[in-house]
């Protein structure tokens, strides 16, 4: 537990949607040792995603953008945690750092977000919807292909802003995000799994900390939500196998119903040529072995050069 001298220092970036997912995790840890607020501290650090706002992060080096400087602190002992979106963040973590603690998952779901539209199959052909995202758009090239699509970043409310300057029609958000943040007055839809497969590990909170900090570790252990982390079990063996990051257009998602457990996979072409799928069931205790196997069949299935 924090030593009551000392604040326990959870690192995070500044979005507000980063500092909301910090503030529940100090909660949940406050709530499960009996500690006030104050014997935790919030601490901001500038990542490289968001200092760079006028390219493509697929023009960038894909891998760490929005943990690299987190993970350096973590590292030297400025924070004790860091606190991350688990979509954000490569399969293996650097050497020293574990990630094997996650709250409870959100709403998988990808959101449907105009001021104009209800949805995608009611836009107008040429219509304009604004994606960072690869897969987002590879995924909205494969299935509506006359739409445009258009370089569209920046957090939750200067994407809210673009659309009613009319930079675009229409755009996508994590409902997740959405939810954590209780923006209910934004005009969103959530899109079905079945029509939009989500990324892997969208909706779940992951809380990186030092190997061997075992005061850190059981903090954590106190708060960590089994089912979610058998759920991303299988979905980041599966990224892990198809050497993919958040910038490669892959889409994953595994549900748990009793002892069973299905996941669902999607890697496409970025142009949005070619999709392919796979659907599986097993068990719980399977699921990153279940992960590996899908990405085997899926990279046999595209052959060399696909993405």
């Amino acid at each position: 537990m924090p030593n009551p001298a000392s604040t326990f220092k959870i690192g995070t970036r500044g979005s507000p949607l980063a500092l909301a997912q910090a503030h529940e995790t100090r909660d949940r840890l406050a709530e499960a040792f009996e500690l006030p607020l104050e014997a935790f501290s919030i601490v901001v650090i500038k990542v490289t995603g968001d200092q760079i706002q006028d390219k493509p992060l697929r023009e960038i080096d894909g891998k760490g953008l929005f943990t690299r400087e987190i993970e350096e602190a973590l590292l030297d002992g400025s924070i004790d945690i860091a606190v991350h979106s688990t979509k954000d963040m490569p399969v293996a973590q650097p050497k020293g750092l574990l990630m094997e603690t996650f709250l409870p998952r959100e709403d998988v779901r990808d959101a449907f977000v105009s001021l104009k539209h209800k949805s995608l199959s009611e836009m107008p052909d040429g219509a304009v919807v604004g994606t960072s995202s690869t897969r987002r758009r590879a995924q909205l090239a494969a299935r509506f292909p006359k739409l445009e699509i258009v370089e569209f970043r920046g957090n939750v409310q200067t994407r809210l802003k673009k659309l009613a300057d009319g930079v675009a029609d229409a755009t996508f958000l994590a409902t997740a995000g959405l939810r954590r943040l209780k923006m209910d007055d934004v005009p969103y839809t959530p899109i079905d799994p079945a029509e939009m497969l989500p990324a892997i590990a969208q909706g779940a909170i992951g809380i990186e900390r030092r190997d061997g900090d075992t005061r850190a570790a059981e903090m954590l252990e106190a708060i960590h939500d089994a089912p979610t982390g058998r759920r991303l079990a299988a979905e980041r063996a599966l990224l892990a196998g198809l050497d993919g990051s958040c910038e490669t257009p892959i889409g994953g998602l595994a549900e748990i119903d009793g002892g069973g457990l299905r996941l669902r996979g999607e890697i496409l072409r970025g142009d949005g040529s070619e999709v392919l799928t796979d659907d599986v069931d097993g068990t719980v205790e399977d699921g990153a072995e279940m992960g590996r196997a899908m990405a085997a069949g899926l990279l046999s299935r595209a052959g060399p050069g696909f993405f």
